[in-house]
């Protein structure tokens, strides 16, 4: 293999045949503090215990490079060199990448999880409050970018939607401790530095110089690596790998979780290019927006929404309801199953009245709303999207809906399901008997006192329903913060 050497910010490193050596520079940084050999040696001695975890057979020991003077040795970090053409970045860039493989990396990382040493202290660095931190303090130093690398329009943005998510999920990290998902882990899981042998998977540079960065939920850990395999062009992988590692570590996050990690990885590593582009790296200055541009749309596509979608009967709110909910990975309540349930009634029970009689009296009808919000959201600051089917004629019940979505931190999207009468009446009275007990003069009586929400999109559902879906998910997207209110 010969003799190469390379230079980072940190470090030398050398590769001489089939071993490496790594010296740290005697410098001192914000971070950390290598200017004497002693405080060298110390992290030589660090990385090399931390990074045997996960591969020991790569990280053989410290080295002592003599000093001909008579001076103190300098510490070297003594490895077993890699081949770099079993590099998963150079190898999922090339296209010659196998389930397996992937797979594979996803086991190791979910049993390297599973053994990880775990405690109170470490569950501190991991809560809502610890994570809002890490995000306040990333984005301060991306500030310092501006205008030169990173746009402010879009720090901003990333700023706002991340502190939005963090103000109403607190219950979602406190669950992820007390379930024993925060451990100590490798923190900076990167394509680069993972390489695919015949025997297995090597894992090779985790964060060492701050245990309070490596201490983290194995979710945020994976995350990482599925944000670089996106970034590479491998969004189908980063997928596939997520679900793999979710399945072998027994974990069913809300997806909005794992959006928020993702996004979080890649604007660190915006971050450390826009350190990179400071100090001279023109290529940099690409990594940079392209790992800020991936940040953004998992924050985009990760929040939490309540979506309300109404109409009069037979408009097809529950139809569209569940075809949402299906297409953004979203829970559907429906406003017909909880009033049966508060009733002790089955769902498939007809309750059918006088409109605003017995089960539809407004009293009834109050608490019917009440419960369905209250549910949501307990959804919603577990990091759950809801979508809520019900009529929400009432400008009173959708002001509860509002305040519900505005308590919460999450977005608010509202939808009124309109088609012809000819049309509402033919499907009330031809669809098989189920949740709801309406009839064509309950849709009258409706329809007579309807007060149609201003700030809801209209929906044709006489349409095709995936043209419907279609519409509504194009809001859903589009829809933040308090825009709504």
């Amino acid at each position: 293999m010969g003799i190469t050497v390379r230079e980072t910010h940190t470090a030398y490193v050398v590769m001489v045949d089939d071993v490496v050596y790594k010296a740290k520079k005697p410098i001192r940084t914000a971070f950390l503090d290598f200017s004497t050999a002693d405080k060298r040696r110390s992290a030589c001695d660090r990385e090399v215990e931390l990074n045997r975890r996960l591969c020991p057979d790569v990280y053989l020991g410290v080295a002592e490079l003599a000093d001909p003077t008579g001076g103190p040795a300098e510490p070297l970090v003594k490895m077993r060199r890699m081949p770099d053409n079993r590099r998963l970045a150079t190898i999922v860039v090339r296209g010659d990448e196998s389930p397996a493989q992937l797979d594979e990396i996803a086991d190791v990382i979910a049993r390297f999880h599973e053994r990880g040493v775990r405690g109170r202290d470490i569950d501190e660095d991991a809560t809502r409050d610890a994570v809002a931190a890490r995000w306040r303090a990333n984005v301060t130093e991306a500030m310092g970018y501006q205008p030169r690398a990173l746009a402010k329009v879009e720090v901003d943005e990333i700023d706002r939607r991340a502190r939005q998510y963090l103000a109403g999920r607190e219950p979602v990290f406190t669950e992820r401790i007390e379930c024993g998902r925060i451990v100590d882990g490798h923190a900076d899981l990167l394509a680069d530095d993972i390489f695919c042998l015949p025997d297995g998977p090597r894992i090779l540079d985790c964060l060492d110089f701050d245990d309070h960065l490596r201490h983290i939920d194995g979710l945020d850990d994976a995350a990482c690596l599925a944000m670089d395999l996106e970034y590479l062009g491998r969004a189908e992988l980063a997928e596939a790998f997520v679900r793999r590692y979710c399945a072998c570590a027994a974990d069913d996050p809300p997806p909005t979780l794992i959006d928020h990690y993702v996004a979080y990885r890649a604007f660190m590593r915006a971050k450390v290019a826009c350190l990179r582009y400071t100090q001279g790296s023109t290529e940099a200055l690409v990594d940079a927006r392209g790992h800020t541009q991936l940040a953004l749309r998992h924050l985009r596509s990760g929040a939490v929404r309540l979506a309300l979608i109404g109409g009069l009967p037979g408009t097809g709110k529950s139809t569209l309801s569940r075809a949402v909910a299906e297409r953004v990975g979203a829970t559907v309540l429906s406003s017909d199953l909880v009033r049966k349930e508060l009733a002790g009634v089955g769902p498939h029970v007809s309750c059918a009245d006088e409109y605003g009689h017995g089960l539809y009296s407004g009293s009834m009808t109050e608490d019917t709303y009440t419960e369905l919000l209250r549910r949501a959201a307990r959804l919603l600051s577990r990091g759950c999207s809801v979508v809520l089917d019900a009529s929400w004629t009432d400008p009173r019940l959708r002001q509860w809906a509002t305040s519900t979505a505005r308590k919460e931190h999450s977005d608010l999207v509202e939808i009124e399901c309109v088609a012809p009468r000819s049309v509402a009446v033919e499907r009330i009275r031809t669809r098989p008997h189920g949740n709801s007990d309406a009839t064509a003069e309950i849709y009258d009586a409706m329809a007579q006192r309807i007060t149609h929400p201003p700030l809801a999109t209209p929906i044709d559902t006489n349409t095709d329903l995936g043209d419907a879906v279609d519409a509504v998910r194009a809001l859903w997207d589009a829809t933040e913060g308090w825009r709504n209110y």
